[in-house]
């Protein structure tokens, strides 16, 4: 596909207008259009209409582009993943502590080597076009290489991307520890050279409390403060054994969030991973300082850490985001991500509605991380950022999709029954970016 700036996209489109704070209050702003015209420039969206009103405003600058039989949604953002972790995902066994030790550090090291750091991000980003996450939220390794590696890979493609170094110095192999001054003059280094960068941020990534002593929050405070519209990215609360660990390191604190809370690492742009077994107050305490979660289910299932509570996120007013965590995280795809989310929802009494999963994976994601004045929906000026569905790609989804009554049903049938298979093109931008080369079967000029 030539590399043009003025795009006229027809299919289906799906996407939720505006943020809501409740779960009923989403119904009031679905829009779904059944053939559509979507029209970009410049790497932003001009207008999305209906197909007859939007096929009068296309001009000869515009590239006109078919997807009829196709369901279009805003690009999927990942609020919680691991790049390193890529080449470790679905390592037997373990629950989170020794997982770490078992695994997780031992692939890290290698980051080191920029070499290694620059395939294994571009792979990673492949990854993600290819399962249509066209945002996320990243941790690298405590190695600024790594960081250099994943920002160099995502600006060529102009992906919009969150990510940042680890910060640890203490309960890991020396091997990756640093001290806290080091990693606060690495950070720095690092937030001056790439926040900001065209589509590209910086989130402060202290690995979790038990990795982080008094010292270095500190210095992530000092950070924080130096740099206040810069991201804060860690975990919490995901694992019994882990909640236990961090009261006999901080025996000072009230609790888990209140290390964070105490440093000044809470609030707008603060995401937290996982939040499974928060006490009253660390709900009231993220919802009072504006914060916002990382629901995981993949990664909460396979480490058996436990089931995220939706329903009681939405009752506390807290943001949320859906994040893959790979490699804990069992897979790329936020389809098979939203399928899991389901069913943890489901073992809560908690029926999650497809088009609160759609949310939760679009502009309740670009929310969750301050963006949704840029991305997570087709409305007028946002970034041009979407995901070209093929609803029925097997025999099975052929036969749920038609003989599905709505557009409430095929996409639950899509979400519980899609895969990566589902995702027949990701738009970055303004740009087509996946699959490297357009194919003339599904990308046409229709007769205007």
């Amino acid at each position: 596909m030539s590399m043009r700036s003025t795009y006229a996209i027809r299919g289906s489109f799906f996407d939720i207008t505006a943020t809501a704070e409740t779960a009923a209050q989403l119904a009031d702003y679905v829009r779904y259009i059944e053939d559509g015209c979507l029209l970009i420039e410049h790497g932003r969206i001009r207008s999305l209409q209906y197909w007859e009103a939007g096929c009068k405003q296309i001009t000869d600058e515009h590239q006109v582009i078919d997807y009829r039989g196709k369901l279009i949604v805003p690009g999927f953002i990942d609020t919680h993943i691991h790049y390193p972790q890529t080449e470790m995902i679905g390592a037997f066994g373990e629950q989170l502590l020794e997982w770490l030790q078992y695994y997780t550090f031992p692939v890290e090291s290698q980051y080191d080597n920029p070499e290694h750091a620059a395939s294994m991000s571009a792979f990673f980003l492949q990854q993600l076009l290819s399962n249509g996450t066209t945002t996320a939220l990243v941790f690298a390794t405590v190695h600024p290489q790594s960081v250099e590696a994943l920002f160099s890979a995502a600006e060529r493609i102009g992906m919009r991307l969150i990510a940042g170094k680890v910060m640890m110095d203490r309960n890991a192999p020396d091997y990756l520890t640093e001290t806290a001054e080091e990693s606060y003059h690495q950070t720095r280094k690092l937030i001056d050279r790439w926040h900001h960068r065209g589509r590209l941020n910086y989130a402060l990534t202290p690995r979790f409390a038990p990795t982080s002593s008094p010292e270095l929050l500190d210095k992530v405070r000092q950070l924080r403060q130096e740099y206040p519209d810069v991201w804060v990215h860690t975990h919490l609360s995901e694992n019994h054994q882990e909640i236990a660990w961090v009261k006999t390191l901080f025996p000072e604190h009230t609790g888990y969030l209140d290390v964070y809370h105490q440093y000044q690492l809470t609030g707008r742009r603060s995401v937290f991973a996982h939040c499974l077994h928060l006490e009253d107050g660390e709900w009231d305490c993220l919802h009072q300082t504006d914060s916002s979660i990382a629901f995981c289910p993949t990664s909460n299932l396979f480490l058996g850490s436990g089931l995220f509570d939706v329903q009681r996120c939405w009752q506390k007013g807290v943001k949320l985001g859906i994040g893959t965590d790979v490699g804990a995280g069992t897979t790329f795809n936020m389809l098979q991500t939203l399928a899991e989310a389901y069913k943890v929802s489901q073992l809560r009494g908690y029926r999650l509605h497809v088009c609160e999963a759609f949310y939760h994976a679009t502009l309740g994601g670009a929310h969750a991380l301050d963006l949704a004045h840029v991305i997570g929906n087709f409305n007028a000026d946002k970034e041009a950022d979407f995901v070209v569905l093929d609803p029925a790609v097997s025999a099975l989804q052929q036969l749920r999709y038609h003989n599905s009554e709505d557009i409430w049903a095929r996409l639950f049938v899509l979400m519980t029954l899609g895969d990566d298979r589902n995702i027949a093109h990701t738009w970055v931008n303004g740009q087509h970016v996946w699959p490297p080369s357009g194919s003339a079967e599904d990308v046409r000029v229709p007769t205007i």
